[in-house]
């Protein structure tokens, strides 16, 4: 398979050739818009959830087994020397798209992936005495879902730990920016879609930097896990060789060493064939709730957008309509709204179908699993066009005081609060009376404030009242995020 650059020029290719040859791989031939359109936005996700990816960590699995297992006390396997050790961890160091390629070539025979990465690692072996007379100890008493589920976990650590949270981090420190510039602007709000008691734009946004958060927090806090206990769970194979050894503690010890001797992860001691895939479950959840929170958001920009409430930056060159010259469309926001429902579509299927497997295994899983790629694709793009749309809006201060100006209806709640503190009877249906379905004016609540039976102090702080500056504590709670 020919190598793949985002940034290359494409080249002419027959209809037959575009149709059937990987060979002919460019951004407009490719099946997905994410190695197509996209491509250039994903290139720090593409190393780790590609097919290369998982090789290089099925790689470093077997390699991470491989040199425990040299340790282990066994007459049979002495201690690796210092230079085979620093070798072997080169194999994983220096894994490469050329690599793979051979490992790929090997499946061409074997039809089998996970046996291509062990005959490729013995390959490695020639002429060198020490690993060659060794070599019978790669992928030792192993089954492949051994190493393909510690290589899936390593993908998903480094994917969340390298893009995903900085990529969601990104949005969420733009929205605390947003939060403490707009602090003290007032808005409209609108519940139901029809005027509400006023806000301060910072402390909406606020609002979303306090939920992603606890997002984030639940992304970050899943503890990814991993087993390598054999073909059904059991050490089966692993007894018959050494009865004596105690195995699970030294899974255990491979799994949860850090790397790069170790894997990292943490020690699944149950489980089929397979590992449960629970912890995926967790994490995809956890993303696609996120992702939810964030299509709030997108739907709520947009909203503002359309009232006027933001202007958004011009790009020279950039159009907005093919017909009419003057629009300026939301279209990061509509982009990210799009990315992120695809992103948890996938995501939810994926947390429903991995739990469930079919006795001690089926493979129904495998062919899912190669998309968590797909899945955590869509939601990085979506997170890089919100961050775009972000960074173009402008306050448009003028439509936010025009609308509150409009809008001395919301003053009845307060009016009417005050008066219920004094004891004014019927207080809520009075304000009810001369505000609901009615143009109010400023002079029309000042009037009725000026009638009212209360202490001269509490109708003055009322008078001094306007819509702009009924926001409670909104300044303050958005300084505070």
């Amino acid at each position: 398979m020919a190598s793949y650059n985002p940034g290359m020029r494409p080249t002419p290719a027959s209809p037959a050739s575009a149709a059937g040859s990987p060979a002919s791989l460019s951004p407009i031939s490719a099946l997905s818009p994410l190695d197509g359109r996209y491509a250039g936005r994903l290139g720090s996700l593409r190393p780790l959830m590609s097919e290369l990816g998982y090789m290089h960590r099925r790689v470093q699995v077997e390699i991470a087994w491989f040199i425990a297992l040299s340790d282990a006390g066994f007459e049979e396997f002495k201690p690796l020397s210092p230079g085979a050790r620093t070798y072997l961890l080169g194999l994983v160091k220096n894994f490469s798209e050329e690599d793979g390629e051979a490992i790929k070539a090997i499946e061409k025979t074997t039809n089998h992936d996970v046996k291509a990465v062990e005959y490729w690692i013995k390959s490695k072996f020639e002429a060198r005495p020490e690993l060659e007379r060794a070599a019978e100890f790669v992928h030792f008493a192993c089954t492949s879902e051994d190493i393909n589920n510690t290589s899936h976990a390593l993908q998903l650590k480094g994917a969340r730990e390298q893009v995903l949270l900085p990529s969601l981090d990104a949005v969420i420190d733009k929205l605390r920016q947003m939060a403490h510039a707009f602090a003290d602007v007032p808005m409209l709000s609108r519940t139901h879609g029809q005027t509400a008691s006023p806000t301060t734009v910072g402390k909406e946004m606020a609002n979303v930097v306090v939920r992603l958060q606890t997002a984030r927090e639940r992304i970050a806090a899943v503890r990814l896990m991993g087993k390598m206990n054999g073909a059904v769970g059991n050490y089966n194979a692993h007894l018959s060789a050494w009865p004596e050894f105690d195995w699970e503690a030294f899974s255990r010890h491979v799994v949860e060493t850090p790397e790069p001797l170790g894997l990292g992860l943490t020690f699944q001691p149950y489980s089929i064939q397979i590992e449960p895939h629970d912890y995926m479950a967790e994490l995809f959840d956890a993303v696609a709730r996120t992702n939810t929170i964030l299509i709030d958001l997108s739907r709520d920009i947009w909203g503002y957008v359309s009232l006027g409430y933001f202007k958004q930056k011009l790009k020279p060159g950039e159009i907005g309509s093919s017909t009419m010259p003057h629009k300026v469309n939301p279209i990061d926001f509509e982009n990210a709204e799009g990315n992120l429902g695809l992103a948890n579509a996938l995501l939810r299927h994926l947390s429903e179908k991995l739990p469930i497997s079919r006795w001690q295994r089926d493979l129904t899983d495998s062919t899912v699993l190669r998309n968590m790629g797909v899945a955590l694709g869509y939601a990085v793009l979506a997170y890089h066009a919100l961050g775009v749309g972000l960074n173009k809006l402008e306050l448009n201060q003028e439509a936010l005081s025009e609308d509150l100006d409009a809008s001395w209806e919301v003053l009845a709640e307060p009016i009417q609060t005050v008066m219920r503190r004094y004891g004014v009877q019927g207080a809520y249906e009075k304000l009810k009376e001369v505000t609901r379905g009615k143009t109010v004016t400023a002079e029309a609540l000042h009037g009725l404030i000026r009638s009212l039976d209360i202490p001269q102090a509490e109708k003055d702080r009322l008078l001094a009242m306007t819509p702009g500056s009924y926001v409670g504590k909104a300044a303050e709670l958005a300084r505070r995020v």
